[in-house]
């Protein structure tokens, strides 16, 4: 297939339906201009303040209005300021459903199936927050959840947010250091876990690092434990513990406390790759509208719908797919290994939940794809209509996988944007054709561009992705940085008063993006820059390599590229297949992308979240420390990268 040529095309009747569409509708008659998407997208980033009212009074949020301004300090970043005087409680409007139909739809690799009703879930919720309550959790206090991906994660995040305290969380895959280098430095008075988890067929008992946790987290005074593995487990090594079935009264009301618009409402963490990560604090307000824009302008859900994302709740997709419930949809979870006992196992799940939108990985679809399952074959998948991509650029491979594996008039919408922004950049469009490889257009109210060195707006040319005003769901700021210094250095450094957000990227002539990967991963050999998602689409087409990773090693005053390859399983790496793999770059790209050295590994590092680390690599290979391994979820692969003999000449 030409990349000319659409990959979707909506048919008339999904675009008249739309939501975007009845929004476009909406903001003609405040003035916006008709046309196409890029005009109302120029329009949404011109007028900030009229579309982001609209935003607001489209998706009918719950708050008291201040009649003052939308936007103050419009023109500084950071520095703005929305919707100031306005309030807000964040879990009041993701409750705003009620009765018997379900809210939360969870399942687990083992088979098990549970509902919660939103009636449930809303005297759940005020029951934990009852709970919380009498622990003397109030406005500004922090709660920590250490949890498997299961309902009362989320009941623990609303209870929490329904009085005015921060909730920050992460799975239960990170080991005690990779805890305490989060928690540790926002002091929660309260932690939620679960006795354990289940993940590949395998139990795993979590009250052994529970009780390492607590011992270097002397602000918590009260552990809330989820019974998972066992009906009532032991708590007697872990001071202070309840058991979740017996926290807070059954009888409580359930209560929200409105705060400002930008209060405090998360704490989500970088990799921490490199070093302690940063805490990230989001506020309610801008998290809150973010999502609804996205979630129902661009992804067009609406009440009722079931979305599903493959996640965990230490990624920013959790809190992303939270939020549906303040679009009435159905939110499904899922938790344990998604080839766990097969790989039909999420198919199977959107097939009998009857998902509407499905979200995931490339890393997934391309595992998928090189295991030959296809899930058209297997299960119905007639509900579904909207495929979410996000976590790392989605090749044009994967775009005919889903074309030809999952069939149907599916849209497949590559997202990107990040934990920064607890939110996307980039995203789908229900209205607009999809191209193979390309994310179909900027968000709104998002004024992306693509920069070169010299801070010049690009168009058809790589540069860096920066967001040149502010929007709402930007940090409210860094935990413990008074100043705002680190903040600053974050993301205003490089470009003064423009949000450099780290991505190396391509803004195509029909107004979508190109992501090639982190800025700070970029090669260069000879002074060309080379995104590694270049090298990554050409060689994982081979059926040999399972996936691969690219770094530049310092060489002879220069940086040559070095390709580490995973190869399916009893494959070698000789010399017939490096030429293949040098051959397909060669001719798919550029000489300058062909490395230097290919070497053969076992295992490719990546955190918690799935992220592959070159940066750690690279480090590794050069024989420099690297600072922080407990963010990875194999650190031991690392291993396999230093003191190469193939690297050496």
């Amino acid at each position: 297939m030409n990349d000319e040529t659409p990959h979707w095309i909506p048919s008339a009747q999904r675009v008249a339906a739309a939501q975007l569409t009845k929004f476009h509708a909406l903001v003609r008659d405040r003035g916006a201009p008709g046309g196409d998407y890029s005009a109302l997208w120029q329009w949404s980033v011109d007028e900030p303040a009229a579309f982001w009212n609209a935003v607001f009074d489209f998706t009918g949020v719950i708050a008291e209005r201040d009649p003052g301004p939308v936007l103050r300090n419009g023109d500084r970043m950071p520095g703005a300021a929305w919707f100031t005087g306005t309030r807000l409680n964040f879990a009041e409007n993701l409750l705003r459903g009620a009765g018997d139909g379900p809210a939360i739809i969870a399942r687990d690799e083992r088979g098990r199936r549970r509902e919660v009703s939103w009636d449930e879930l809303r005297a759940d919720v005020a029951r934990i927050a009852d709970g919380l309550r009498a622990a003397g959790v109030g406005a500004g206090d922090r709660v920590a959840g250490f949890m498997p991906n299961l309902p009362e994660a989320l009941v623990a995040m609303l209870a929490t947010t329904s009085l005015g305290a921060t909730w920050s969380s992460c799975s239960p895959d990170f080991g005690i250091r990779g805890v305490v280098d989060r928690f540790g430095q926002i002091a929660p008075k309260v932690l939620f876990t679960a006795d354990g988890y289940y993940y590949g067929g395998k139990t795993l008992d979590s009250i052994e690092r529970i009780a390492g946790i607590l011992a270097s987290l002397p602000s918590v005074t009260c552990v809330v434990v989820v019974s998972n593995l066992s009906p009532r487990p032991d708590l007697g090594r872990l001071p202070a513990a309840r058991h979740y079935a017996e926290f807070g009264r059954a009888d409580a009301t359930l209560r929200f406390e409105r705060m400002p618009f930008d209060h405090p409402l998360y704490i989500l963490y970088s990799s921490g790759t490199t070093g302690v990560p940063k805490c990230i604090v989001h506020g309610a307000g801008g998290t809150l509208l973010q999502h609804l824009k996205e979630h129902q302008l661009h992804c067009d859900l609406h009440p009722g719908d079931r979305l599903f994302f493959f996640t965990t709740c230490g990624w920013m997709m959790w809190n992303w797919l939270a939020s549906a419930l303040a679009s009435q949809a159905t939110v499904v979870l899922f938790d344990g290994s998604p080839f766990h006992p097969d790989e039909g196992v999420l198919w199977r799940l959107a097939s009998e939940e009857r998902v509407a939108l499905f979200g995931t990985s490339p890393k997934y679809l391309a595992a998928l794809q090189k295991s030959g399952y296809r899930p058209t074959d297997q299960v119905d998948l007639a509900p579904l209509r909207t495929m979410l991509s996000t976590g790392s650029p989605l090749a044009h491979e994967q775009f005919d996988f889903v074309k030809n594996a999952i069939g149907g008039d599916i849209q497949l919408a590559s997202i990107s944007g990040g934990t920064d922004i607890v939110s996307c950049f980039a995203l789908g469009n229900p209205t607009l054709p999809v191209y193979r490889g390309e994310l179909q257009c900027r968000g709104l109210g998002m004024r992306v561009e693509v920069f070169d060195d010299d801070g010049h707006p690009l168009q058809g040319r790589q540069g860096e992705l920066v967001c040149t005003a502010p929007f709402p769901s930007m940090p409210v700021g860094f935990w413990n940085d008074p100043d705002g210094s680190r903040y600053h250095a974050a993301y205003f450094e490089r470009f003064p008063n423009v949000w450099c957000h780290g991505d190396f990227a391509v803004l195509t002539v029909r107004g979508g993006l190109v992501i090639l990967g982190r800025s700070d991963a970029v090669l260069n050999p000879g002074g060309v820059r080379i995104g590694t998602a270049e090298i990554y689409r050409q060689v994982e087409k081979l059926d040999e390599i399972l996936e691969s990773i690219a770094i530049g090693q310092e060489w002879d005053n220069d940086v040559r590229v070095v390709l580490f390859v995973r190869l399916r399983g009893g494959g070698k790496l000789d010399a017939a297949l490096e030429q293949r793999i040098r051959d397909v770059i060669r001719n798919n790209t550029t000489p300058r992308h062909v490395p230097a050295r290919i070497v053969a590994v076992g295992d490719i590092p990546r955190t918690i979240s799935g992220k592959i680390v070159e940066l750690a690599v690279r480090e590794v290979v050069h024989g420099r420390p690297v600072r922080n391994t407990d963010a990875l979820a194999n650190p031991a692969a690392l291993e396999e990268f230093r003191d190469r003999p193939e690297l050496r000449s």
